[in-house]
């Protein structure tokens, strides 16, 4: 098999694996004239997006599709009906290094399935890292895919190579996993992530006490993971507590969530409905709402539903309406983060301009904030919302999205 089909099989079985993104990481180029690429941002084949809004694009790839555990949910499972590829460690590292000097990436996401052994399938994807990074002096993103079961060894040299390392959690409740993925142990990826997290605070510390000696790096863009929304009967609330418990517990850089897709010969303990991709959405809002805004799960999701069905700070204000109308001339930055419409750049807008002068309804625009989201919530110089705006039943379904028809399917 040509490489050119390997690369259409292989970048095809890695598009379900969403925690890409390319962020967090140190700042390195070649403009001094030594080695070869940078983490600067660019156009490519993946776009991944920093937190600045930057489009960073990747190689993404498996290593193989090929693999020895029977996962229901994944399309690569060892039971699947789909064509096989596999690369050499060479062809990764060229393929990456060709695509780098054509402008079309400038980082590499790279996973695998799990063949011959845990161990042997790290050693083959830490193999790829190091030739890029020693042969070729490869100073772009690299993120890597970590086996739990690998040898601690192993994930150590990954993480000396890697910008980031993320291992899959997959589902957030252990009897779901132990039913969808018999062969994977929820235990040994916790431990896995427990060990990275103790490498990382001890890179922390050392670098906090460095002299001029230059010390070894160990992914300095940190650890993420993926659940998958919409494979088993987690609720949103389920979800946020496992992901609200993965950032406390192992100060986890990202958690992506990922919509369930029907795959091929799926089993029929997996749904066969379109991928949930409103509610991967809401989830994604909540995520940025625990990580920058201040909010506990217990907020995010009304503990009667357990399940976020519009957005989930416009959800919380509505369920609080005697904390506003809210005076933006004179509220704190801790409550301006929970006006409906608010986003972080735009308190900090709001604060630096108010330093000058009154905000009124025109500048809103200026500001980047939508006006019929905010202004319900909000008072300013020329505007007051009518006090039976927020006591209006109607309210909520102000901002509901409208109803549209069901298509029938097909």
């Amino acid at each position: 098999m040509d490489v050119q089909r390997k690369l259409e099989i292989l970048a095809d079985a890695a598009k379900y694996d969403a925690s890409c993104a390319s962020s967090g990481t140190e700042k390195r180029d070649s403009s001094d004239g030594k080695g070869l690429g940078s983490t600067a941002p660019g156009i490519g084949i993946c776009h991944s997006y920093a937190p600045d809004g930057r489009c960073i694009s990747l190689l993404k790839v498996l290593l193989t599709n090929a693999c020895n555990y029977d996962c229901l949910y994944c399309v690569n499972r060892t039971s699947s009906n789909v064509p096989r590829a596999r690369f050499t460690v060479d062809e990764v590292v060229k393929l990456t290094i060709d695509f780098y000097r054509r402008n079309y990436i400038e980082g590499l996401f790279l996973s695998s399935g799990i063949i011959r052994s845990a161990d042997y399938t790290m050693e083959q994807v830490v193999s790829v890292a190091r030739k890029l990074r020693e042969q070729h002096h490869f100073r772009g993103y690299i993120h890597l895919k970590t086996i739990p079961e690998a040898d601690d060894a192993l994930i150590t040299e990954a993480g000396k190579y890697a910008d980031r390392l993320s291992i899959n959690i997959e589902v957030p409740e252990e009897a779901s996993l132990a039913k969808l993925a018999p062969e994977k142990d929820v235990r040994a990826i916790r431990r896995t992530m427990g060990r990275l997290r103790l490498k990382l605070d001890e890179t922390q510390e050392d670098q906090k006490t460095a002299t001029k000696a230059k010390l070894p790096r160990f992914a300095p863009a940190g650890q993420s993971t993926q659940m998958i929304v919409g494979a088993d009967a987690a609720s949103d609330k389920t979800i946020l507590d496992t992901s609200a418990n993965l950032y406390s517990s192992y100060k986890l850089k990202r958690v992506y969530y990922s919509a369930f897709s029907p795959i091929p010969d799926a089993s029929r303990a997996l749904p066969l409905s379109a991928p949930p991709l409103v509610r991967e959405h809401r989830l994604y809002q909540a995520d940025w709402l625990m990580r920058f805004y201040g909010f506990d799960v217990g907020e995010i999701v009304d503990q009667a539903e357990d399940m976020l069905d519009m957005d989930p700070k416009l959800a919380w204000a509505l369920r609080h309406r005697g904390r506003f109308p809210l005076d933006i001339a004179s509220a704190s930055r801790e409550d301006l983060l929970r006006v409906p419409g608010f986003g972080t750049r735009a308190v900090d807008r709001i604060i630096a301009s108010r330093r000058l002068t009154s905000i009124r309804v025109s500048d809103l625009a200026r500001l980047h904030i939508p006006a019929k989201k905010a202004l319900p919530f909000i008072v300013l110089s020329d505007h007051r919302p009518a006090s039976h705006l927020l006591d209006d039943a109607k309210l909520a379904e102000r901002f509901r999205p409208a109803a549209k028809q069901l298509g029938f399917g097909f």
